[in-house]
């Protein structure tokens, strides 16, 4: 594992200044110049492996700075910790050290008890600010949430962007309220018993503002990805571009106290070194775990199929914590929407549900009509908490032309069932922001950009990328102020009754995750799940520990008789503890026996989920 060098403007109070360092190995002379009333220009001395450094007396929280390469090219610090105007402007000198953290006793929770909540700051509450989050927290808390996932805030062109176009990745997004309310928002989290899960992006950078290559070569023509250049991971010089965002990691879990990081599209981080950077990233986490006695969890979003990543490293793999299924979003979207297009080619089949539910994964090792080739591999060695699911997050929904939540394309009984495929799963749940009360506001895609030319490169791609799809109408435009508006949480389920009953019945679906014994801690192995096309209903069956939970998921338009669990190894009585269709849930109000026989027949109105409990 490969020492790391501390970048950046570092200041300590010890030392009564600040220790500037900057990677540029092609550079001849490099200096800090300091924004004072009167200018003052550091120069930085050369050491090994291309790093410039110097310390400064007269840099202290505050001061703003900018890099100055060969007496000519004048940058924003690559590593900045904050920039007070925008990725243009200069960066400013901050004191990690000063916040008053009040988390002392909080421990990050097992995975297993993680209930995420993705949401963005800027779309999240009308203020679009950390600060506004925290008054919202206790909603959160209530509905039965147990951490929330902040997508990227690493600073940004503009004021408003989903975040994945960042390009100083050390810095927290200034219209957000920057680093000190960052912090504040964490500590809150932390006192209201709420983990933090932070979007963090290692895949590429965003094109506005984005001057790195002017201090080295962080790119590489050796790969391309799907928004630009690769980042430099395996490459000539890559050391220092592998310490670089190591050391970013490390910041937001050491400085800003996160408890996760969710790893943005990791198949499109290339390394075909000895040891990739995931598993020597996960390796500096470790050790930073033994440093300070936390416990920190990685996340990554993939969409290989592919095990390795979250494999033990004594088992060839990177050794992560868990790993996005986008299988699992496919499977029940394609199901519920009757969508066939783009990825949603191959999905839809009832039979892939109850194999989803069981193993996180349908293509794992399965023959892809998208793909067009065999792809993904076996779950069967992985834990089920190391699977991230969801029916909804950012990218499936924003991605969408018009930003369509499935409130808008299906009803309101089919989202209760959605529910609980997705909280019943014996998976990570994850909600997407709104989610819980069928927000009916679109999520859409926007920036905030100052080029017009990137302005109408990025309307164009977005064109394209529809094209795949058979969606009708106009995209948005994402420059527009009002597609960022319209984007907004309306929080309108305190005034709608049936969004308040929505919103009950998730709740209600969380509580039962977290009692239940069966769903506390589920296992793999004894979830059995199964699924026939001709009456759509599936059944899921709990046996982790008992009291086992048996739940039927009718997804048919029509009433459904069924006879409980004619092929699964379980018995007894068992008692209704949670029906969709009734009153209480804004349902028909069908009614069933308070005890049902193993084996009895029942008939499930339309539409419909019903949890029943094991009674000895």
């Amino acid at each position: 594992m490969a020492i790391l060098r501390e970048i950046g403007a570092q200041y300590s109070p010890e030392k009564k200044g600040t220790v500037f360092t900057v990677w540029a190995p092609k550079a001849k002379q490099v200096d800090v110049l300091l924004h004072k009333p009167e200018p003052i220009q550091v120069p930085l001395q050369q050491e090994a492996m291309g790093y410039w450094t110097a310390l400064s007396e007269f840099a202290n929280p505050g001061t703003r700075y900018t890099i100055l390469l060969d007496g000519e090219t004048e940058h924003p610090d690559p590593a900045s910790h904050y920039q007070p105007e925008s990725v243009h402007g200069a960066s400013q000198v901050i004191d990690q050290t000063s916040f008053a953290w009040t988390d002392r006793s909080w421990k990050n929770l097992p995975l297993h008890q993680y209930i995420i909540y993705e949401l963005h700051v800027g779309a999240f509450t009308p203020e679009g600010t950390f600060e506004s989050i925290i008054e919202r927290l206790p909603e959160l808390k209530d509905l039965g949430i147990t951490a929330i996932e902040l997508m990227p805030v690493a600073q940004f062109p503009g004021s408003r962007n989903w975040g994945y176009d960042g390009v100083l990745p050390f810095a927290t997004q200034n219209s957000y309220g920057g680093p000190e309310g960052l912090k504040k928002l964490v500590n809150a989290c932390h006192e209201q018993g709420l983990a933090v899960v932070l979007d963090v992006v290692y895949n590429h950078m965003g094109p506005e503002g984005n001057y790195l290559s002017d201090f080295g070569p962080y790119f590489t023509d050796k790969y391309k990805t799907p928004w630009g250049s690769a980042l430099n991971f395996d490459d000539n010089h890559s050391d220092a571009v592998r310490n670089y965002f190591f050391q970013n990691a490390l910041m937001w879990l050491r400085e800003y106290h996160i408890d996760a990081l969710r790893l943005d599209a990791v198949h499109a981080i290339y390394d075909m070194g000895a040891k990739h950077f995931l598993q020597e990233l996960q390796e500096h986490v470790q050790e930073l775990e033994e440093q300070v006695g936390r416990d920190f969890i990685l996340i990554a979003e993939s969409d290989l199929n592919d095990v390795r990543l979250i494999n033990p490293m004594e088992r060839g793999g990177y050794g992560l914590d868990a790993q996005w299924s986008d299988d699992f979003h496919h499977v029940i979207h394609a199901l519920v929407t009757g969508e066939q297009e783009g990825y949603y080619v191959g999905f839809g089949k009832p039979e892939q549900l109850a194999k989803v539910m069981e193993r996180a994964f349908v293509y794992d090792g399965l023959y892809s009509e998208h793909r067009h080739r065999t792809f993904g591999s076996s779950t069967e060695n992985n834990r089920a908490e190391q699977f991230v699911v969801c029916s909804q997050n950012h990218d499936q929904v924003g991605n969408r032309m018009l930003g369509e939540r499935l409130s808008g394309l299906v009803d309101f009984e089919t989202l209760k069932v959605i529910a609980g495929l997705v909280i019943l799963s014996p998976f990570t749940p994850m909600l997407f922001m709104g989610e819980e009360y069928g927000e009916k506001n679109p999520f859409l895609y926007f920036v905030s950009h100052g080029d017009e030319d990137l302005i109408e490169a990025v309307r164009k791609g977005r064109r394209e990328e529809f094209k795949a799809f058979a969606w009708q109408g106009e995209a948005p435009d994402p420059q527009s102020e009002d597609t960022f508006n319209r984007s907004k949480l309306s929080r309108s389920y305190t005034s709608d009754a049936q969004q308040h009953q929505l919103r009950a019945f998730y709740k209600r679906l969380i509580q039962l995750r977290k009692q239940s014994a069966a769903l506390s801690k589920p296992e793999k192995d004894k979830v059995s799940a199964r699924m026939e096309a001709h009456d759509m209903v599936l059944h899921l069956v709990h046996q982790t520990k008992e009291p086992n939970l048996y739940c039927l998921f009718n997804l048919s338009d029509a009433g459904q008789s069924i006879t409980l669990a004619p092929a699964l190894e379980t018995s007894g009585h068992w008692k209704a503890i949670l029906h969709s269709a009734s009153a209480e849930w804004g349902g028909t109000g069908a009614e069933l026996p308070d005890t049902l026989e193993q084996k009895a027949a029942i008939t499930l109105p339309p539409k419909s989920l019903l949890i029943l409990q094991q009674q000895h």
